[in-house]
This record gives C-alpha cells, sequence and structure tokens, in this order.
C-alpha cells in the first residue's frame, strides 16, 4: 500500500526537514509514502489571494487520479485522537488503491480542492504554519503505523 502527501513549496528550516526525513525514514519501513513537493507559485505584483489559490489548485489537482481519495488537511476538517487516526488511516489503506493527502498554500484551498475532497482532517483548532503542518503530519501517520503494527512508539 502507498500514500503519497503533497504539499506547496519546499521546507525550509533543516531542523523541519531533518524531522521529516526521520520520519519518512521509519514510515518506509512499514508502507511506502511518497512525499510530493509541489512547486510555489510565484508571486506577480498584481496577484490577489485567489489567484495564487486557483494556481496551487492547478498544481494538486494534476497528482489525482480519478480514483484518487483525497483527504484536506484544513483546521476546519475533523479532530481525531491518535488512536482514532490510525483506525482512519487503516480504513483508507484498506479501502482505497490511491490515498493523497495534501495541504494547500498559506491562503487556503481554491473551491475546485474543496469539491474534490473526499474528507477533510484536522491536526488541531489553531493555526499553524504550513511548513510545520508538513512535520505533525508526517509524525502522525508513523504515530498510526506504530499503533497499528502494536510497537511502543505511542502510549495510551
Amino acid at each position: 500500500m502507498a500514500i503519497r502527501v503533497a504539499h506547496i513549496g519546499k521546507t525550509k528550516d533543516k531542523y523541519l526537514v531533518d524531522s521529516i526525513e526521520h520520519y519518512l525514514k521509519r514510515i518506509s519501513k512499514h508502507l511506502i509514502l511518497q512525499w510530493i513537493e509541489l512547486p510555489d507559485v510565484k508571486r506577480k505584483s498584481n496577484f490577489k489571494a485567489e489567484d495564487f489559490k486557483k494556481a496551487e489548485a492547478e498544481l494538486i489537482l494534476n497528482q489525482i487520479k480519478p480514483n484518487t481519495y483525497v483527504i484536506g488537511l484544513d483546521e476546519k476538517g475533523a479532530s481525531y485522537t491518535s488512536s482514532q487516526f490510525s483506525k482512519k488511516l487503516n480504513n483508507w489503506m484498506v479501502n482505497h488503491s490511491d490515498v493523497l493527502i495534501i495541504t494547500g498554500g498559506a491562503y487556503g484551498y481554491h473551491d475546485s480542492i474543496y469539491n474534490r475532497m473526499n474528507e477533510q482532517l484536522s491536526l488541531s483548532k489553531m493555526t499553524l504554519s504550513h511548513q510545520m503542518v508538513r512535520l505533525f503530519a508526517v509524525e502522525q501517520i508513523y504515530r498510526a503505523i506504530a499503533i497499528l503494527k502494536g510497537e511502543p512508539y505511542h502510549n495510551e
């Protein structure tokens, strides 16, 4: 089973890159996780937030196939405990051949992306930086796998 995680732009801070790579390496022992870094949308002088969202949507939509099950990380999404999330992750992997978890850019998602999402998932009710969300998401995916495998990473 493979899961894809797509996000807009490079992760800039070395400590985040190192931490993300740490969890990606751990995850790779259990499943294929494709980490997709989509290019930043270039700022133009007359660009508005809606222009950014539309341009980013085109990049994200290019990652979505007809059978893709799309989970959008969004502060308005459903919140789960780590144990509940592990069950969701297992359900996605069992019931869908192509799972894509997406994070948008700083302005959020364009309506075309919201319309294509199958689920929305919140990592926190607080607003998180798009750089940090990547680390939190990959750590929670690893934690979910550890829970499913009965490994001691997660303490209940």
